[in-house]
């Protein structure tokens, strides 16, 4: 670091040595102290002691360097309430750091620490502490004292257990412990009331603690564990839990008492040793994504499993009236048990292999829609022009059949992830909705070649996109797109249509005139002042060869 930059607050500017007049903004003399210095992604290997001389930093960003130590002079800034030390090679920290009384937020992620200084305890302001990716065994017990932190991240470590003081962190609301080698939980860390996310995945549990105090927990993940036995115990106090993640453990059965959980939205059990479930399940009001994928089920057939969540819960639902009413078992499905199919254009179904719900300013597709598919293999779906807030569930079951989806003109906020599993799919249609952005999932969406997402509300352009390599075309006019990554666009060998007309973009990066496989790239429409009009009037090889000669 140059030494004038430590030297800021004390020497008098070059311009102050030349008798000239000031400006207002001028006036050297009436400067204040830094309070602000970022260093982030040099390839410092060392900081100078010369820090001490920056007393009023409250903000000292050093991230991506080379530093193996950090010096003492740190302790002296005690106006500093954020250091960001992450991703460097510190193997500890100075005692001195211990003295910053007004530290709030402490990244130290990413680095080659193995154990802290025992006095980690007086930094009692801190609020936000990660030290996930580091080699530490050991937590001091002084953590105990760290009652205003609100976000601990331990991720990635080499901790065989937690001590049980860690429960006095009274506003604790997110605790992250994946990635070590836990085998148990203190029981006390239950006793947390203001814990709301609890990350243990990937460690060596067998059993989950009971949680009787977290009543406002509201996220558990604890995948990838060797846990055995779900109790009764272990849900029946969690009544704010909403997303419940134990997939690759070796769970037997789940408890009836899982339908305590109201709130539940997603219940993950994937690739455990489940041979039955509770019918009662179908009854949870929220739950909106349920996977058992990989347990040996009894009860509930394989092609169930694929059909995604509502029909797994609408299964389950018909199930617990069975078990109430005698098993008459079901009537035979007749042509009779079906009036209103006549809603359905069957010929279209078997000879165009099209299923047509489209203009109807429907809500929902009737379920009859997709019953009437049933055997016969549609490959084109039109639901266009409808009042449709999210993707029928149902699309899932014409996965193995469906390439061309139409849904545009109604007012679908997200894509869902039954749409993310039409692997066949290669023609999209969701133009003039109410899309901000796609899931990552969508990268599942392999054979994609065309994508019309024009009249949507999109302010970035979707990332997931440059992932799916089949795509051709992508028509993304009339939203707020602000920027695009030329260099992700280039790995995109097919791409031969960009229509990115009526966004927000500010400058057109010139290494997009590399993708040389663009055959019509429309930019017409956007604010920004290069290239003009006239050159954008030329047509696409011009524009991308005037790219080109803009290139630095």
């Amino acid at each position: 670091v140059p030494q004038h930059v430590w030297r800021i607050n004390l020497d008098t500017p070059e311009e102050a040595h030349q008798n000239l007049s000031f400006g207002a903004a001028d006036r050297w003399w009436e400067q204040t102290d830094l309070t602000k210095l970022i260093l982030a992604s040099n390839k410092l290997q060392s900081l100078s002691e010369d820090v001490k001389l920056l007393p009023a930093l409250t903000v000292l960003d050093v991230h991506d360097n080379q530093l193996t130590s950090l010096p003492s002079a740190l302790g002296q800034l005690e106006n500093l309430q954020k250091l960001d030390v992450s991703h460097n090679k510190l193997k500890s920290i100075p005692e001195e750091l211990m003295q910053l009384a007004h530290l709030k937020s402490l990244l130290l992620h990413h680095n080659e620490l193995s154990h802290l200084p025992d006095g980690f305890g007086q930094l009692v302001n801190l609020e936000e502490l990660d030290l996930s990716n580091n080699h530490i065994t050991d937590i001091p017990t002084s953590f105990a004292l760290l009652i205003n932190l609100v976000r601990l991240n331990l991720a990635c470590n080499q901790l065989k257990n937690l001590p049980a003081d860690i429960s006095a962190m009274k506003s604790l609301r997110q605790l992250d412990c994946s990635k070590n080698y836990l085998e148990n939980v203190p029981s006390k860390l239950a006793t947390m009331a203001s814990l709301e996310q609890l990350y243990l995945r990937k460690n060596k549990l067998r059993s989950l603690p009971e949680f009787p105090s977290c009543k406002l927990l509201k996220e558990l993940h604890a995948g990838e564990n060797q846990i055995e036995i779900l109790n009764a115990e272990n849900l029946k106090h969690l009544n704010s839990l909403s997303v419940l993640e134990l997939r690759d453990n070796k769970i037997k059965s789940v408890p009836d008492e899982i339908t305590l959980l109201q709130k539940l939205e997603r219940l993950d059990l994937a690739n455990n040793d489940i041979s039955r479930l509770p019918y009662t399940l179908g009854n949870l009001p929220q739950l909106k994504f349920l996977a058992l994928e990989g347990n040996p089920l009894r009860t509930i057939r394989r092609d169930l499993l694929q059909k995604g969540t509502a029909e797994l819960l609408k299964y389950l639902r018909s199930k617990i009236q069975d078990d109430v009413t005698s098993p008459n078992g079901e009537p035979p499905v007749t042509a009779m048990t079906l009036p209103s199919e006549s809603r359905v254009n069957m010929h279209a179904v078997t000879s165009l292999k099209l299923l047509d719900y489209s203009e109807k300013q429907a809500a929902v597709i009737p379920d009859e829609m997709f019953d009437a598919v049933r055997s016969n293999p549609v490959t084109t779906v039109n639901f266009s022009k409808n009042q449709l807030n999210e993707i029928p569930p149902r699309i899932v079951e014409l996965k193995d059949s469906v390439c061309d989806v139409s849904l545009g003109f109604n007012k679908i906020s997200s894509v869902s992830l039954e749409l993310c599993m039409l692997h066949k799919l290669t023609h999209l249609d969701i133009r003039n909705n109410f899309l901000t952005s796609l899931p990552e999932e969508m990268e599942a969406l392999a054979k994609l070649q065309i994508i019309n997402l024009s009249y949507n509300r999109f302010k970035v352009f979707p990332g997931v996109l440059y992932r799916i390599a089949a795509l051709e075309t992508i028509l993304l006019s009339n939203n707020q797109v602000g920027s695009i990554d030329p260099l992700q666009l280039k790995k995109m060998d097919r791409l031969g249509t960009l229509d990115l007309q009526n966004n927000d973009l500010l400058q057109v990066p010139p290494e997009l005139g590399n993708c040389e496989t663009l055959r019509t790239l429309l930019l017409e429409g956007n604010p920004f002042r290069t290239p003009r009009a006239a050159i954008l009037a030329k047509g696409t090889a011009a524009v991308l060869e005037y790219l080109r000669s803009r290139i630095p």
